[in-house]
Formats: C-alpha cells, structure tokens, sequence
C-alpha cells in the first residue's frame, strides 16, 4: 500500500506526477494550514510536504502522529517547531541552496527600485499625470560605488555581496552571529549598529526564528545615514515593522524594500500609504525554474525517508 502524503500548496506539475507514482497523494487547496489543521494532518498522512504559513508550531505535535516525515518547500522552516517534531519521532527537512540566486537577485531588484525611485515612478506614469521630462523630477540615488551592508553572511548574504561588488563596485562590510570567511571581498564587523551605520545599503539576509526576531530594532534602524536604505529578503518577523514605519515617515532613513512582512499577507496601512517604500509579495523564490528545484527537493527528501534512508536536507 501506497505511504499517503499531503501536499499544502499547488506545486510543479512534473514534481506532482512523479509524486503521484510514488505516493498517495492528496493536495490541499484551502490555504495555509491552521495549527487544527496541521495537528489533524500529522494524525492522518504518512509524510507531509508543507511551506511556510503551514503552523506546524508545538502544540500541532502533541496529539496523534501517524505522521513520521516534513519535507519543507523553502529553506527558512520557522513555521515548522523542529524540536518539538523530532520529539514526536518525525523528521524535518528543508530546501536550501535551490533559491539563493533567485533570492539574490530579488535583493538587488529591491536595492535598485528603491534607489531609483522606480514604484514611484511607474505610479506616476500609470496614474497618467506624468509631465514628461524635467530636469529636477524624481532623482533618486546612485547604486554604483557605494557601500553595502549585509546581515547575515550565508549563501544568500555571499550571493548579494558578490552581485553588488563585482556589478556595481560597491565596498561590502558585513555582521554575522559567528566570524565568517567568505569568498567575495568584504569586511565582517562585531557590532550590528556599526554595520547599519557604515552602509548606504542594508540588506538583511538572515534566518528568521527566535535568534533572530525583531533583531533590526528602533535603535539598529537609528544608526543608519539619513541616505540610507533598507531591504528586508529574509523574514518579515526579523524586523520590528512599527519601528521601521517610523523611520520611513520621519525621514529617519530615505527608503527601505521589502519582500517580506511582520504579519503576512497582511501588509499595515501606514506601510501601504509609504511613497519610499517598495512593496513585493514574498517573490524572493518565485520564478519557474527555482520553484520546480523546490518542490523536487523536497520530495526527494521525502522518498529518501520512505526508501528507509536519511533525507539529505534533514535539519532536526
């Protein structure tokens, strides 16, 4: 008899019928799973391929588990409690390296859109009241040559150091929790707010997770340079998003980019109402090619459990 898995989101048709020879599948469509849900579909199914918003948190692990593998579509699993999984003997994987140049380049579409003035400026020209050409209107700020501070120095972090050095010239200084040797040029700093106040550029590539929860903070977002402009591509909850909307509206920073949020979907109002801000919709990993990777590695980690092996992304 086929091991029954459930599948919380719509995934790569190739990976779905190669799942389906190998699985009973069954693929849930009604969003993101409750901590209801996730405790009935840990009693119910044999393996699980879940993503984030999937609350698999403490409690969901605390009932009946037939359930005896996760494999996790996205590297960040922070939606998933690792610990209290492997305490109820199920395994835990994720998707790493797959979506570091997608995410990478999401960065650097964020860094260049909100130094240039790019939302603003497509809203201008399709509200039609664009004037044309003037010599003063919308300037932004020069990308090339300046310094980029990153937070979180891991693959993602080394991939958007290298695009912005190697393209655009830029000096990289860096903060990481523990010293780190890194490939590209750059220069690793002890102190968070040293960072944030040394870049024209700060993008924070960390890990979410309690280490790393409202890490970027009034006083980190205070010793940025009045020019300087912040991208978040890791997790929304890694940012204190009231602190950060405070910035935005005084001036206290002149733009941030965001891929992420505190609460999504939701977006705050105040956030919305921002002319400095570029807004995106959690797209870090969203092109064809890196969601099919995706999805394969996570089902891959998924038959290496079911063949008796040890999935190779295992991560508790």
């Amino acid at each position: 008899m086929l091991k029954k898995l459930l599948i919380t989101r719509s995934i790569a048709l190739p990976v779905l019928v190669q799942a389906k020879l190998q699985f009973d599948v069954t693929v849930h469509l009604g969003g993101k799973l409750s901590v209801a849900e996730a405790a009935q579909a840990l009693a119910q199914f044999d393996a699980i391929l879940p993503t984030l918003g999937d609350a698999f948190t403490t409690d969901a692990f605390l009932g009946e588990m037939r359930c005896k593998m996760i494999g996790n579509f996205g590297v960040g699993y922070n939606h998933i409690d690792a610990d209290a999984a492997a305490k109820a003997g199920v395994t835990v994987s994720n998707t790493p390296d797959v979506l570091t140049d997608a995410t990478a380049d999401i960065a650097l579409t964020l860094v260049l859109a909100t130094a240039r003035r790019a939302g603003e400026g497509e809203r201008l020209v399709r509200s039609g009241e664009w004037g044309g050409f003037t010599g003063g209107g919308m300037l932004g700020t020069h990308v090339t040559g300046k310094t980029l501070g990153v937070i979180g120095m891991g693959r993602i972090g080394q991939a958007i150091a290298a695009r912005c050095h190697y393209g655009f010239g830029m000096d990289v200084v860096f903060h990481n929790r523990s010293p780190k040797v890194v490939d590209v040029p750059a220069r690793q700093l002890d102190r968070l707010h040293d960072v944030m106040a040394a870049a024209d550029f700060v993008v924070v590539a960390t890990p979410g997770g309690a280490d790393t929860t409202k890490l970027i903070d009034a006083p980190a977002l205070a010793a940025m340079k009045p020019t300087g402009i912040f991208v978040n591509i890791s997790r929304g909850e890694v940012v204190d998003e009231d602190a950060l909307i405070m910035a935005l509206e005084t001036g206290q920073i002149a733009g941030a980019g965001l891929d992420v949020y505190e609460k999504e979907p939701y977006v705050p109002p105040r956030l919305l109402a921002l002319e400095n801000c570029v807004l995106l919709p959690h797209l870090g990993s969203a092109t064809q090619e890196t969601r099919q990777a995706m999805a394969q590695m996570a089902l891959d980690n998924i038959i290496a459990w079911a063949d008796g092996g040890d999935p190779p992304q295992r991560v508790n």
